[in-house]
């Protein structure tokens, strides 16, 4: 397959992505946050039960030696439940699914150390705090009411879905102990600054719906391929380095970016080539589609579409003559001094 043909399937990617933020964005956020209104709300108290976890559990595999047996996946979405203290004595469980609760505390989820699979969705949470995991590989505390990103150092971590909480800050992500995290989702918090995602090993960074103004402190992450932006309050792009040397697409789609001169501070991203910006102030300029060819020689998708041969050869007229103007100012002007007559 040609490195065409891997861009156009990424870009398809991507698409299916923002599609899917379009349709599904709206109903999942409501769902969650009428729910979370209220956080003042009284629950009865309603433990995890033994006839509970009797309907929830499936999956049986083998254990220890491989003479035993358990079972391995729990499902108890949507009982109320306030308290998981019963989890400290299954400790062969894997995946769990314990969303959409009234779950202030996941602790007991500690002693789960075989846990390959979390999603706690949809409860009370306040902290992602858990004992470190030495299997964990994919956990969701999306739509919480989550203040801070502290106490997350599984090794084996991927993928980290914090979406719809109230983080203003990324602190504790200590890139020493997540070694493995390669797609981190943040979108629809309070994020203020992007300072505090130092993860070398990150791949995907979902930041939308946020209050950021600008991009800092992201120019370690040279394995980044995908960075979304969408929804914030970004009006200059600096911040962006060359030493994001694998990012490939970016969405800054519903900022305030108001001057295209702002897009000469992506020339040094290598390997750019699908960049999103509608809605932002720059694109009413009549000239916008082309001027950002100019500054982005490199591009190959701006918003929804790639651009046509035409337009990457006019784009190159353009930059050329902007060569030759800037070299004819740059040449020393000739001072020539009249030859004085002789006494």
């Amino acid at each position: 397959m040609s490195d065409e043909d891997d861009l156009e399937d990424f870009d398809v990617d991507q698409d299916d992505l923002e599609k899917e933020e379009d349709e599904k964005e709206t109903e999942e956020w409501e769902e969650y946050r009428k729910e979370g209104e209220d956080v003042s709300e009284e629950w009865l108290p309603t433990p995890l039960t033994e006839d509970m976890m009797k309907e929830g559990l499936s999956l049986l595999c083998k254990t220890g030696s491989g003479l035993a047996h358990a079972y391995v996946k729990l499902e108890v979405k949507d009982r109320d439940l306030t308290d998981l203290h019963l989890l400290r004595s299954y400790i062969h469980l894997r995946y769990v699914d314990v969303s959409e609760n009234h779950l202030t505390d996941l602790s007991p989820l500690s002693f789960l150390t075989h846990l390959l699979w979390l999603k706690a969705d949809g409860n009370r949470l306040r902290s992602a705090w858990l004992n470190e995991l030495p299997y964990l590989q994919i956990a969701s505390f999306a739509y919480n009411q989550i203040t801070d990103t502290e106490g997350i150092s599984h090794p084996r971590l991927g993928s980290l879905d914090l979406k719809g909480n109230r983080i203003r800050m990324v602190t504790g992500l200590d890139p020493q102990k997540l070694i493995s995290l390669h797609t981190l989702e943040l979108r629809g918090n309070q994020l203020e600054t992007t300072l505090g995602i130092n993860l070398p090993k990150l791949k995907n960074l979902f930041l939308a719906q946020n209050m950021l103004k600008k991009v800092e402190g992201l120019e370690n992450l040279s394995n980044l391929t995908t960075l979304h932006l969408r929804d914030n309050q970004i009006e200059t792009l600096s911040g962006f380095s060359k030493e994001m040397t694998s990012l490939q697409y970016l969405n800054l789609r519903g900022n305030m970016v108001t001057h295209l001169g702002e897009l000469a501070k992506l020339q040094d991203l290598p390997r750019l080539r699908a960049l999103v910006l509608l809605d932002n102030p720059c694109t009413d300029e009549s000239d916008y589609r082309q001027e950002a060819l100019v500054q982005i020689a490199h591009l190959e998708r701006l918003d929804k579409d790639f651009y046509e041969e035409e337009e990457r050869a006019e784009a190159d007229e353009i930059r050329q003559r902007m060569k030759e103007i800037q070299e004819q100012e740059a040449e020393p002007e000739h001072d020539f001094e009249l030859e004085q007559p002789s006494m």
